[in-house]
This record gives structure tokens, C-alpha cells and sequence, in this order.
């Protein structure tokens, strides 16, 4: 079981994390603001651990849902937004999974918590790959984004509030920190080789 603690105030760590989101986001894409917007109170945002660098990750995600929002058409900016949150998304949930819950799911207690949240990152997976292989100037593409990002949201959310809180009450401290090096690793690699798919799977 974990036990620790911080240094830094919350409100100082979560600007902290926010700002580092943004700034990555920005690079992307200078000319558009960037921004996160309200996002879930949880006390791992900021913490140098596992659960403190997925939530770092979460927040980037946030930000380039949000700037893909301010996009037009298929400009530049929505293609290369796009293109990096699919990447992103898909790197970081191949080395979650890796990292976390491989681990989790060989605890009874904890097993339906790793289940779920395996089958939200294949389920969000399809709705990338199908939103990439549609035509980014339609209404229909916006609408189907709104509906990604919804999901998204919502899995996020319910990870740093509940999932992770319950796998942490699960793990040793030294756990935590190899599964920290194990999710770097993984994710660097996933990330160098990521695609995107494009296939229509969801019904209109």
C-alpha cells in the first residue's frame, strides 16, 4: 500500500500540470488558444509518480480536445492536432495498460476496475480510427468529435477519481515507481511507431 505525501500546495500543483499541458498543446498549434478548462478534482495531478504522470497526460489531452474544438475545415491546425492527440491517446493507453493494469488485473479486488477501463481505451481507440477515416469539413466529423470527446472525458474522469484511487490502495510504493518506469519506457516507444488508422466502424 501507498503512502505519500507532497510538498507542493494542490492549487500550486495543478497549475503546475495545467500550464505544462497547455505549453505542449500550444507548440502545436500557436496561432489558437490553448486552454483546458475545469478539470476534475483529483489528488494525484501533480505528483511525481505514475498516477501524477497519467494524469499529466490527461490534462495534455484536455488541451488538444479543447484546441481541435477552436479548429476550422480541415486546416493544418485540425490535422496536426488531431494527428497528435490519436497518437498520444493510443501511445498512452498502450503503456497504461502495460504499466498499471496488467499488474492490477491479477488482483481479484481490483480486477473489474482493469477490465473496464482496457475496454474504454479499445472502445475510444474506434471511435479514432473512425473519426480519422471521415471528412474533417463535415458537420458529421464535429459531431462525432463531440461524442469522442465526451467519452473521453468521461473515462478520464473516472480513472483519476475512482479507478486510480483503488489500484493505489492495492500497491506497494516500490510497485508504483517501477510501474512509473515501465509506462515511460513503453509510452516513448508506442508513440515513435504510432499510426493512425482510418476505418469506419460506428454506425451513422
Amino acid at each position: 500500500m501507498t503512502n505519500r505525501t507532497t510538498t507542493r500546495p494542490e492549487s500550486k500543483r495543478n497549475s503546475i500540470s495545467n500550464a505544462k499541458a497547455v505549453a505542449h498543446a500550444k507548440s502545436l498549434a500557436p496561432d489558437l488558444s490553448a486552454r483546458i478548462g475545469s478539470t476534475p478534482r483529483t489528488k494525484f495531478r501533480g505528483n511525481p509518480d505514475l498516477f501524477g504522470r497519467l494524469v499529466e497526460d490527461h490534462d495534455l489531452h484536455r488541451a488538444l480536445l479543447a484546441m481541435i474544438e477552436e479548429t476550422e475545415g480541415s486546416s493544418t491546425d485540425r490535422q496536426k492536432l488531431f494527428e497528435e492527440l490519436v497518437k498520444e491517446v493510443k501511445s498512452h493507453a498502450a503503456a497504461e495498460d502495460q504499466a498499471l493494469w496488467s499488474t492490477v488485473l491479477r488482483d481479484p479486488v481490483t480486477m473489474e476496475d482493469a477490465r473496464h477501463a482496457i475496454a474504454e481505451h479499445k472502445e475510444i481507440e474506434d471511435m479514432l480510427a473512425d473519426l480519422a477515416a471521415r471528412d474533417m469539413t463535415s458537420s458529421a466529423w464535429l459531431r462525432r468529435f463531440a461524442g469522442l470527446k465526451e467519452e473521453y472525458l468521461h473515462h478520464i474522469r473516472e480513472e483519476e477519481q475512482e479507478q486510480f484511487v483503488a489500484a493505489e490502495k492495492h500497491l506497494r510504493l516500490t510497485d508504483v515507481r517501477y510501474m512509473l518506469r515501465v509506462f515511460n519506457r513503453r509510452k516513448k516507444e508506442e508513440k515513435a511507431t504510432a499510426t493512425i488508422e482510418a476505418k469506419i466502424s460506428l454506425k451513422d
